[in-house]
Order: structure tokens, then C-alpha cells, then sequence
């Protein structure tokens, strides 16, 4: 038997395992139960593809999406490993026939939706299976605590118990808080030991917060400076996804939509179009992106902040998968959390429920409020302490000067005590503002605080966004769903008796700009290196079209920068170049050394 270093190189054409993966490998070679948490483009399908190639048995993968399960399909059946899905796309016969195929041992690896193990006819098929591996992708659906629970999920449990084989189990996310994490273990029987946390840390993703901008002016002049760049921009509203798709339209932008009140014909279209390089930039909802396969997305823009900090980390994971440099830009205005609250409120879910989503609304908008580095807040969020600032995203990159703000800190914690520390926001701002709103005149009293009108020359948005700014660097916490009121914290008790101090950055200059190195391979790309990879991405783009593949799956970005950069001369040379495996040099070597060799030659 070939061991895993091998076959990492021979048939995906890496050189060395990622971090975590050959733990986790390793793990499920043992035959074990265990539980990856990696981070977007962290290389988790790695650690259930591998083995599924050492395991004489069949490995199922219980896939949330139709559009997820035809990617991996289509990637595996591209380096050569015998892979394939059912699901509702297939007619009767197309899918008795792989059924046929599968239990005569044709296949390796088998993609199901959750859903579908709720049919009693299927689940005894899959028990009749020589089961030897179950990967769960996506597993944080499975919690009930985690962003985006599907009941449907805990199918998967009653199989894991009943069949004979007594196979591995793999289970694999992205996003998980400690919470989460307990419950999946307890879940699927899952140790600690044997749960490997890689960390949430992207390092080649730089995250940027642009607060009270025109979102559409913006939006233009950054599609603009980023001309033939793949990108998704998330949008909270239907409507909010087709009026700005028709203006970056008439603009000129290759641009479509996705949203659910469009057919599924048209969905399928413009997703198909995003991953042949036919659609620059997709505006969609969060219906978009689980599964999206696509490593070259080289920005992610919230058009409207995200109702928790698990699903804008999920969606911004979705940029920069081959450890390219890539942005994700957060676009913040307050009204946003105003339309987030009045989603939960039109919610069907229980009080519980709608009183742990508003607190998750309360979590995003003191992530978007913090003057933090933003990494650190995302990681300090998930339950990892890091003790140094990424020095790229837009609150390291500040240059404003950092001025003390004690005094007005007080006041408005002050206030907040002589309000009983019973009140809200607004009613707080109006207070310090001295507002004669009917509001704060029925509480007469309210008008005879010694903070009444002490903040009266600033705006009721400027001390609005102050409070935010206090809440999100944790002198203020909020407690309450629907109707929440602030309280003071032990800091802002300290600040209060003038032992904390508190300061803020103003008059914000000019951010420096990214540099052009690559952040994956250090080397830098000279002209003629940018000119011979565009040659070479044409030729990739030709090659997809005629094999009716999508560009990635052919060879990555990131190997066609390696090529442009080293400009591999012999068959072992090429070999070399990362992303080149057996399989892919078989197929296409000839087709991209001859644009190598007619480059050298001009």
C-alpha cells in the first residue's frame, strides 16, 4: 500500500500536507471517529479523499448541496479517482443504474444529500454497502447551535449506529464556536483528543470594514480598479440583489445575480457562469456560495452587514481558497442592523430562538463597530487567543491618530447608570443629545439627569456610533432580545471611576496600498510573468470550454502563476510545479509547454 505522502503527490500534485491534514488522515486510517475544524480553503476534502483512495471499501460523503456534490464529483473524475453522487437531478433509470454500479464496487466515493437517508429503501441500500469511511461535510449544520441547523442531518445518526461495517467517521466545518464544537462531539461520539482545530486564521485574506460610504458608488469604483477579478457581493434583500445587478450592468460589469425568487434554471445558469469565467461578479443573498468549489474568487463584498458573525465568516472564506492574496470588504451602515432585527422578528421561530438571533445581531455589530484588529476579534470569537495583529486588515492599516476619548466615555456610562441601566441605544443618545422627543418625555425624569443634554453639540448618529464603539471594545454590554438595554461591564466600571483609560482613532488618512508579492510564494512577478500567465489562463479557459470543465479543475490560479514564474523546461521540472499531479501532466502538459515554449522563443 502506497502511503498517504505518495499519493498526496502522484494524484493531487502537492508536495507537503497542509496543517492538520495528515493528523487527520491519519486518525481516519486508524478507523476512528473524528471531528475537523479547518478553515475555508484549509484543505478538508483532502482528508477524506485520501484515504478513500487507501480504503479498499467505499467512503460516503453526506453533502448538503446538489451544486457541491457535482463540483467534487467533477474534481475527483478529473484527477482520475472513481467518484459519483445521487440525488434529485438523476431520472429513475440514471439512478438505478449508479446504484447498480456502486453495490458492484465501480465506485469509491459516493456523494448523498442528508435528506436523502430519510427513505427507508435507500438506507437499507446504504446498509447493504461495504461502508468503510463517513464523511460529514458542512457538520455545523448538525448542531442546533450552530448558523444554519438542518434538522434533516441528524439522519445521519441512526446510520452511523446500524451499519455493519462499523465504518471511520469524519466530520468537517469551517465555522464552529466551543458551543458548537461540545455538541458535535457529544453528537458523534467524538473525543477531544481526536477533534484537530487548525485555527480560523486566513492569512492571504485581508478583511477591511468601509463604514457610512455610498455602498454604490463604492461598489463601482472598486469593480473598476479590480477589472477581470472574480468576486462575490452579498446583499441582505432580494431587491436589494437585482437593483444593484442592473446597475453594475448598465455599467458594464460582467455581472449576475442569485437569489431565491429566481427560477432554478436561471440559478444553475449564472452559477455555472461564475465558475467558466463567463460571470466576473455574482450579487446574490446568502442563498449563494455553500459548496461553491471555486478557489480563484479574489473578493468578497457585504453589500449589507450579515446577521451573525458565523455566516459573514463562512461567506468571506469563500475568497481567496488557493492562498492567493484576496479582500474581503464589509460595508457598514447602522440601518443594516435595524433590517437584521426585523428579519428575526418576522421569523417563525421560537422566543428561544428569536432571542439567541438578536444576540447574534448585537455580536456582528460590535465586530463591525471595533477598532480591533479584525482578525483577532473573528478569532477571539471562535474561542482562539492570538496575541499579535494581522497588520493588513483595515483597523491595523488606520492612520488616524489615537486620541483620548475618557471623558466622553464617562458621560455616557454615566448616563447609563442614571438611566438604571434600563434603556436602549436610541433612548441613551436621545438623553445625552438633550432630545425633546415624545420618547423621553414620558419619562419625566429623564429630563432632570445632570447627563441630560451633556453631549448636546454632537449628533444623535455621532454619539449613536460612540455607544457602538464603547459596546464593541467591551466598556458596555447589551442584554435583551427585541428591546435591549445597556449595562456597564467591569471596564466600563473602571473607566467610570477614572481608573481605565479610553481612546479612539480620528481623522482617518489614506490606508497603504496592497502589496504585489505574492503572499503564497514569495516571489514577485515581473511584467513579462504577467503577460505569459494571462497566456496561460487563455489557454486554460480554451481547455474548459472544450472539455466543458470549469477553469479551476484544470489547474489552479496559484500553478499557473508557479508556471508563469519558474517556466518549466523538462518533464520533471513541470512535474515540480505545485498542483501538478500524474493525472493532470498526463492530460495537459503537452497543451501548456507549448505556450511555455513559444513565450521563451518570442
Amino acid at each position: 500500500m502506497q502511503n498517504p505522502r505518495e499519493i498526496l503527490k502522484e494524484v493531487f500534485g502537492y508536495d507537503e500536507f497542509r496543517y492538520g491534514q495528515l493528523e487527520v488522515i491519519n486518525k481516519v486510517l486508524n478507523h476512528e471517529r473524528a471531528l475537523a475544524i479547518m478553515p475555508t480553503g484549509g484543505g478538508k476534502s483532502i482528508t477524506y479523499q485520501l484515504p478513500a483512495l487507501m480504503f479498499r471499501g467505499i467512503t460516503l460523503v453526506i453533502s448538503p448541496l446538489i451544486s457541491l456534490m457535482k463540483d467534487q464529483v467533477d474534481g475527483l473524475n478529473a484527477l482520475g479517482i472513481e467518484a459519483t453522487f445521487l440525488n434529485s437531478t438523476l431520472i429513475g433509470a440514471e439512478q438505478a443504474q449508479r446504484m447498480s454500479d456502486i453495490h458492484s464496487g465501480l465506485y469509491k466515493m459516493v456523494y448523498v444529500s442528508p435528506e436523502r437517508l430519510s427513505i427507508p429503501s435507500f438506507f437499507n441500500f446504504i446498509q447493504q454497502l461495504p461502508i468503510e469511511l463517513v464523511a460529514i461535510d458542512e457538520a455545523h449544520v448538525m448542531s442546533q447551535w450552530g448558523h444554519d441547523f438542518r434538522p434533516s442531518y441528524l439522519n445521519i445518526l441512526p446510520l452511523l449506529e446500524t451499519l455493519p461495517t462499523h465504518p471511520a467517521v469524519l466530520g468537517l466545518t469551517a465555522t464552529a464556536t466551543e458551543r458548537v464544537r461540545e455538541n458535535l462531539q457529544q453528537l458523534l461520539g467524538i473525543s477531544s483528543e481526536n477533534t484537530v482545530l487548525t485555527g480560523f486564521a486566513r492569512n492571504n485574506l485581508s478583511l477591511k470594514i468601509e463604514r457610512q460610504v455610498d455602498k454604490r458608488q463604492f461598489v463601482q469604483t472598486y469593480l473598476r480598479a479590480n477589472q477581470g477579478k472574480s468576486g462575490i457581493i452579498y446583499a441582505a434583500t432580494r431587491k436589494q440583489v437585482d437593483e444593484l445587478a442592473i446597475f453594475l450592468d448598465k455599467k458594464g460589469i460582467k455581472v449576475g445575480r442569485y437569489h431565491a425568487g429566481l427560477s432554478e434554471s436561471e440559478r444553475q445558469k449564472t452559477q455555472e457562469g461564475f465558475l467558466y469565467d463567463e460571470i466576473e461578479v455574482i450579487v446574490a443573498t446568502n442563498a449563494f456560495g455553500m459548496g461553491i468549489n471555486k478557489p480563484d474568487v479574489r473578493f468578497v463584498i457585504h453589500y449589507a452587514v450579515p446577521g451573525k458573525i458565523e455566516a459573514y465568516y463562512q461567506e468571506i472564506g469563500r475568497a481567496g481558497r488557493d492562498g492567493l492574496p484576496s479582500e474581503a470588504i464589509l460595508l457598514y451602515a447602522p440601518q443594516d442592523i435595524h433590517l437584521q432585527e426585523f428579519f428575526v422578528q418576522k421569523s417563525e421561530g421560537s422566543e428561544d430562538y428569536k432571542q439567541g438571533e438578536y444576540h447574534k445581531i448585537r455580536e456582528m455589530n460590535a465586530y463591525a463597530n471595533t477598532e480591533t484588529c479584525l482578525p483577532r476579534y473573528l478569532l477571539g470569537y471562535f474561542g482562539e487567543d492570538v496575541a499579535i495583529n494581522c497588520g493588513q486588515c483595515s483597523n491595523c492599516l488606520d492612520s488616524r491618530e489615537s486620541v483620548d476619548v475618557t471623558v466622553d466615555a464617562q458621560r455616557v456610562l454615566a448616563n447609563v447608570v442614571r438611566m438604571n441601566q434600563s434603556f436602549g441605544k436610541n433612548m441613551i443618545a436621545k438623553v445625552l443629545k438633550g432630545s425633546h422627543d415624545a420618547s423621553v418625555k414620558r419619562f419625566d425624569y429623564l429630563l432632570d439627569l445632570p447627563t441630560y443634554g451633556i453631549m448636546k453639540e454632537r449628533t444623535i448618529r455621532d454619539i449613536s456610533s460612540f455607544i457602538d464603539y464603547l459596546t464593541a471594545d467591551g466598556y458596555l454590554r447589551i442584554e435583551g432580545g427585541e428591546f435591549p438595554v445597556l449595562k456597564l461591564t467591569e471596564d466600563g466600571v473602571k473607566v467610570l471611576k477614572s481608573e481605565k483609560r479610553v481612546t479612539k482613532r480620528v481623522n482617518r488618512q489614506a490606508v497603504a496600498q496592497r502589496q504585489s508579492t505574492s503572499a503564497t510564494t514569495g516571489l514577485k512577478m515581473s511584467e513579462d510573468d504577467n503577460q505569459l500567465f494571462a497566456k496561460l489562463k487563455a489557454k486554460r479557459l480554451e481547455l474548459a470550454r472544450d472539455s466543458g470543465l470549469p477553469p479551476f479543475l484544470i489547474f489552479s490560479d496559484k500553478t499557473l502563476m508557479n508556471m508563469a514564474i519558474l517556466k518549466p523546461k523538462t518533464d520533471e521540472e513541470f512535474l515540480a510545479i505545485s498542483g501538478v499531479g500524474e493525472k493532470k501532466f498526463a492530460i495537459y502538459h503537452k497543451d501548456f509547454s507549448e505556450v511555455l515554449k513559444q513565450a521563451q522563443s518570442a
